[in-house]
């Protein structure tokens, strides 16, 4: 009997767990399947959503994104619909008979939806009896009636209502209404609102909350007093970033169950804090961080607290007494030994000073990031023998980490050392906290080779943060292969090192998350299948190999083997070969970026099949080619495409509906512009310079272009007049239409770009006048080179105090230099080269300390040269760059996967992970002739560059001795002037130049032999002057140059490398004997003429038609020519002048 009654049980749990396998296997029910195809219908009525991964198909739908089915019934209980509107369809009004098939849904998070309200009696009183949290966040419920809308009835089971970030205002009494149907509501959060003090009365009725969050209202606190006797139940209280002072304290003391309070960035000084000692004896959580408390007597005000878990003091000053030492005092220790429950103390970013700590038994968290603590301080830690948090990041700590104190710490779980200037190699007690689960030593300067350090000992650790040191970290992970727990794990710019085969065929014991192992420099190119250990992962959720010089083909098995893959950086590297994708979707995919590799093929047409929801696409700098497939426009989700510098030949995007970056740069793009672009509402960022598109901007429908903040069409075929309506953009602040065919004068309407920082125009066919209105306070840089712009300066720019670059080369332009131009005081590039400028030289220009580069080379300038230019301090400026301009897309997603694996973050050690995409607006390029070359200058190089260009003008006089201050100039041009006197001697200072031309000029007197101590010259030419004497000695630089060139044209200079030799009378040279005169030449000299006459007609022949059919080259064409005539002429002038000197 017995055995047939233990028969029968195991017989039931067979079937009970058949059934709970059979559950499982099949997921939710179909019933609720239909009902949430069907709201994905509804809610996007275009079929794109960031749900697009919730298909009719036989997978489970309790898996799909944003769902939670109970483990039991299998029925959906968490519903999240966050952000899963486009908010291009407007307002939306619900139904919320929508969600009636859920029967057991007890949670509902439609934030960020565009809610303003519901149907008549559809509210969600309709939905399950069950439901108790509804999240209705950052929607547009503006006022009581559109929130009443949707709460026509009673919902005695909702607990938790989030009504935050909605502009809602205090109205009519809706919340009190609201109180009536919420009999059981606990918490309610209505934080930045736009809430004034009239709303306390309201929030009476709430008599079982719990928890209630009113930061980032208007309010001041004026009627707490009355609140407090009615929500006599209320624990937590969040009061920050509102507008209180100290008189809100007597409003608090009616809380009597008070245990957690939150003040933070408020106007607090300290004054009244003895009220909430005194009446809040219930409390364990008081933040006051970031408000103005500046004296100690704080601690003492808050002795009655016995029941204090947690204090937050970041963020004030502390003058007082309150220091590290401070703490130790009879009256400080009295403080912290009435908080007997104390476990964490917040005190960063205050003004903390030298000293030791204090002793604490039960303090478990410490966070003190951004103070200046004494270097002994690690030292003295061992007092704390509970710690478990300890943050100390960027407070100035530097040194070698020292052994004692810290390593004492048993218990210690999470250590953050990050930003601080420590060096050397990690101390080997280190390995001793066997408990630690985070470290985060980045920023630092420790050095030596991970592998033979402590970090192998401590197999606990699931966050590690080695980035931005001088560590050896082995490409293999073989020195944590036993890790278990290790989740997160980050490497940036270390030095990567590989070992011997000996290592191979180890396979890992973690899963990792998080893993990123970029900007690491290496003696060679790396082999993708060197990281074998990633063959084991399964579960990364970010992976960044950016940077790395990796070479192979496209790892798409690292997505077949990582399912849950978000974030995918291999950019930087040189994988090869085609784009092959799996053929199955990546819903959780939001971010790719393989730029700057060398992939080819075409872009795969099934990308947004694969890749349903990406926010970021980065595809540049390859060799892809073909077309650009359209379902890229109908993307919902995606905000950035980058798709520049490749081969691509058509562009197919149907709509842009979210993308606000879309770069298209220097690809063989061609037509017409997709009227798609135009269409955008959204766009912000647009790229399409370097391609072949053409036609008229007044054929452009601009209505849709008002929200551009960056229009980037340069280097194309684009032609006619530039429309007036062109210039109505809302928020244009980089224009760039260079290099293309436009036409006539700019418009006056020009001046309406109020918020420009970035003006290119150049290389155009522009004509006419400057328009004197045009003065953006904002604006940067601006280039108007090579038109065909004439006139005077207007004043234009008088004004633009901002301004950096000023490049109005190659046009007409006739006057002389303002005075004015002294008034922009950071000008930091000025070229007016060829134009037609005369007069003398602005000594204004001596006023702009920010002059690092001045050309107004090819002018009529006349007159001395300011010898107050050599005042100039020729600073470094990165401004010249334009790289303070652009616009961050950061991460989010590895914030989720942190707290899932994590938690709660510690400081920033999770934040710092993120990789933010900054969009350069665009990259400034400066044209400078140095080294008798033409160059563009452009990001670092251009920092760092500094020049003076004054040749081809009429200058008279001596050089200014004080040309010699000029100690960083790089390249400095005087030829072709009518300079006189000797070369200064002070010449010799310019310790960094790297070209000087004084040719073509009057100068005489010996070369001073002191130049040969410039070690950087690379270019020196004193040709056809006056001088006279032995060339500089040959040592050094000057030993290199070999080109008798340099010195031609001074016929009483003498020595190497001329044939003047100084020490004897000159030898007349003997004819070069000319072989051709021989009757036994090797030339058929019938033949010769012949064949170059029929040569020289196809050349001829091909190169009209070529500038016949093509504008641009017609241009570039006409351009050198007239370059050609100038410089001919120049010469010719010279030569004369020098003839008639030689013959006087």
């Amino acid at each position: 009997m017995m055995m047939k009654r233990i028969g029968a049980w195991m017989l039931l749990a067979l079937f009970t767990l058949v059934g709970e396998w059979h559950g499982r296997c099949y997921g939710c029910l179909e019933e609720e399947r239909i009902g949430l195809l069907e709201i994905q219908s509804l809610i996007n009525p275009h079929g794109v959503s960031w749900r697009d991964h919730w298909v009719d198909t036989n997978s489970n739908c309790c898996e799909w994104r944003g769902i939670e089915c109970d483990n039991t019934t299998r029925r959906v209980i968490q519903l999240s619909l966050w952000g899963a509107r486009d908010f291009h369809l407007g307002d939306w009004v619900l139904n919320a008979s929508l969600f009636q098939p859920f029967k057991e849904l007890r949670g509902l998070d439609l934030g960020g939806t565009g809610l303003v309200g519901c149907m008549e009696n559809e509210g969600f009183e309709v939905l399950s009896s069950k439901l108790s949290n509804l999240d209705l966040r950052v929607n547009k419920f503006t006022n009581d009636k559109s929130i009443l809308s949707c709460f026509n009835g009673n919902l005695s089971t909702l607990k938790s209502l989030d009504l935050s970030f909605n502009g809602l205002t205090a109205g009519s009494g809706g919340l009190k209404v609201l109180s009536s149907r919420l009999k059981k509501l606990e918490n309610l959060l209505l934080r930045e609102n736009q809430y004034n003090d009239s709303i306390f009365p309201s929030l009476t009725g709430f008599s079982s909350l719990k928890s209630l969050y009113l930061s980032g209202n208007q309010l001041t606190g004026s009627g707490l007093k009355d609140l407090s006797s009615r929500l006599k139940k209320l624990e937590n209280l969040h009061l920050s970033e509102i507008q209180c002072n100290d008189s809100i304290f007597p409003s608090l003391t009616g809380f009597s169950s008070l245990k957690s309070l939150y003040l933070s960035g408020n106007q607090l000084t300290g004054s009244g804090f003895e009220i909430i000692s005194s009446h809040l004896g219930k409390l364990e959580n008081l933040d006051l961080s970031h408000n103005n408390i500046f004296n100690d007597s704080i601690l003492s005000h808050l002795r009655g607290l016995s029941h204090l878990k947690s204090l937050n003091l970041s963020g004030n000053m502390l003058l007082g007494s309150t220091t590290i030492n401070g703490l130790r005092n009879l009256d400080i220790l009295q403080s912290l030994r009435s908080w007997p429950s104390l476990k964490t103390l917040s005190l960063k970013d205050t003004n903390l000073s030298q000293g030791t700590f204090f002793n604490s038994s039960t303090l478990e968290e410490l966070h003190l990031d951004n103070t200046s603590l004494p270097i002994n301080f690690l030292q003295n830690t061992g007092a704390l023998p509970a710690l478990k948090v300890l943050s100390v990041a960027e407070c100035d700590l530097h040194g070698t980490l020292p052994a004692q104190g810290w390593c004492e710490l048993k218990n210690l779980k999470q250590l953050d050392l990050a930003r601080n200037n420590f060096g050397g190699a990690l101390p080997d007690c280190l390995g001793n906290l066997s408990s630690l689960q985070l470290l985060d030593v980045s920023d630092n300067q420790f050095t030596g080779n991970i592998a033979f350090g402590p970090l192998t000992k401590l197999i606990s650790l699931e966050f590690l943060s080695l980035s931005n040191n001088l560590f050896e970290v082995p490409i293999s992970m073989k020195p944590f292969m036993n890790h278990s727990s290790l989740k997160f794990f980050s490497s940036e710019n270390n030095r990567l090192v590989t070992e011997s085969a000996a290592f191979d065929n180890l396979i890992p014991k973690f899963q990792l998350v998080f893993f990123r192992l970029s900007s690491s420099p290496t003696s060679e190119a790396l082999n993708v299948e060197i990281l074998d250990f990633l063959y084991y992962q399964y579960d990364l959720r970010t992976l960044d190999l950016s940077h790395n010089n990796i070479f192979g083909m496209f790892p798409s098995w690292l997505l077949k083997n990582n399912t849950r893959m978000e974030q995918l950086y291999l950019s930087e590297n040189s994988f090869v070969g085609t784009l092959q994708l799996l053929d199955h979707p990546y819903p959780n995919m939001t971010e790719l970026d393989i730029s700057n590799n060398n992939i080819n093929g075409q872009i795969p047409k099934d990308i947004c099949l694969i890749f349903p929801n990406l926010w970021i696409l980065r595809m540049a700098d390859n060799g892809f080619t073909g077309y650009i497939p359209s379902c890229l426009g109908n993307f919902s989700s995606l905000s950035f495409l980058d798709l520049s510098n490749n081969q691509l030949s058509t562009v197919k995007l149907e709509q842009l509906t979210t993308i606000q970056v879309l770069k298209l740069s220097n690809n063989s793009l061609g037509g017409q512009i997709p009227t798609s672009v135009f269409n955008s509402s959204i766009s912000q960022y647009l790229y399409l310079g370097g391609n072949y598109f053409w036609g008229q901007i007044s054929d452009f429908p601009l209505y849709g272009w008002k929200v551009w903040s960056v229009l980037d069409l340069s280097n194309n075929q684009f032609s006619g007049m530039l429309p007036r309506s062109f210039f109505n953009f809302t928020y244009d602040e980089v224009l760039d239409l260079s290099k293309n065919l436009f036409k006539g004068p700019i418009p006056r309407d020009f001046c309406k770009l109020d918020r420009l920082e970035f003006l290119d125009l150049s290389d155009n066919y522009l004509s006419g006048y400057m328009p004197s209105c045009f003065n953006p306070p904002q604006i940067t840089h601006i280039h108007l080179s090579k038109n065909r712009l004439s006139g005077p300066l207007t004043y234009g720019f008088y004004n633009s105090s901002s301004l950096v670059t000023m490049d109005l080369r190659d046009n007409s332009f006739i006057g002389s230099i303002p005075n004015w131009i002294g008034n922009l005081s950071s000008l930091s590039v000025l070229l007016l080269r060829a134009n037609n400028f005369d007069g003398e030289l602005a000594v204004q220009l001596c006023l702009l300390e920010q002059l690092s580069i001045l050309d107004v080379s090819q002018n009529q300038l006349s007159g001395p040269l300011p010898s107050c230019l050599g005042n100039l301090t020729l600073k470094e400026s990165s401004q010249k760059t334009l790289a303070d301009l652009g616009y961050g897309f950061p991460s989010w997603s590895i914030e989720k996967a942190y707290y899932e694996t994590m938690g709660p973050p510690l400081g920033d050690s999770m934040y710092n992970l993120g990789k933010d995409f900054w969009v350069n607006f665009t990259e400034e390029v400066i044209e400078f002739t140095t080294k008798n070359m033409y160059y563009g200058y452009k990001g670092k190089v251009l920092s760092y560059m500094y020049g003076i260009d004054l040749s081809n003008n009429n200058f008279v006089g001596a050089i200014p001795p004080e040309f010699g201050n000029l100690s960083k100039i790089l390249s400095l041009n005087l030829s072709h002037n009518n300079l006189t006197g000797s070369i200064p001697a002070t010449f010799s200072n310019l310790k960094q130049i790297e070209s000087l031309d004084l040719s073509y000029n009057n100068l005489n007197g010996a070369i001073p032999p002191q130049l040969t101590e410039i070690t950087t010259l690379e270019v020196f030419s004193v040709a056809y002057n006056n001088l006279s004497g032995r060339t500089p000695e040959r040592k050094y630089q000057f030993g290199t140059f070999d080109d008798e060139n340099c010195y031609e044209g001074n016929p009483f200079l003498c020595g190497p490398p001329l044939r003047n030799n100084c020490s004897e009378e000159a030898v007349p040279l003997q004819p070069v004997p000319n072989d051709e005169q021989g009757d036994d030449g090797f030339i058929d000299m019938e033949f010769f003429y012949i064949s170059f006459g029929v040569c020289y007609t196809v050349v001829v022949m091909t190169i009209a038609a070529v500038l016949y059919i093509n504008p641009y080259w017609r241009r570039r064409w006409s351009y050198f020519i007239e370059d050609c005539i100038n410089t001919c002429y120049y010469f010719v002038v010279a030569s004369f002048r020098k003839f008639s000197n030689v013959r006087r």
